[in-house]
């Protein structure tokens, strides 16, 4: 059985928050030369995150469409991290 999209949506959001590094420091994160600032793109992601909790929270319904637009978000930022040596 396919889950609805809330659960798509939990199981997308969990996901997110276990492989991208968010409590990387920032001394970290700007050693160096980037591609992309890696601080603002995790700081919009989680402000994306904490959004979408409270929309669920709250009882709305994404739709595919908007699990696939975190998605694809979250993907590209991770991306970005990967070519700031960030992540593997």
């Amino acid at each position: 059985m396919k889950p609805d999209t809330t659960e798509a949506m939990q199981t997308l959001i969990k996901q997110i928050r276990e492989t991208t590094p968010f409590d990387m420091p920032v001394a970290l994160m700007c050693n160096g030369p980037c591609t992309g600032c890696a601080k603002k793109l995790l700081d919009y992601l989680d402000m994306e995150l904490l959004d979408k909790e409270k929309n669920l929270k709250e009882g709305e319904i994404p739709n595919l469409g908007d699990i696939d637009k975190l998605d694809k978000t979250a993907k590209k930022i991770y991306r970005s991290l990967q070519k700031n040596g960030l992540v593997d």
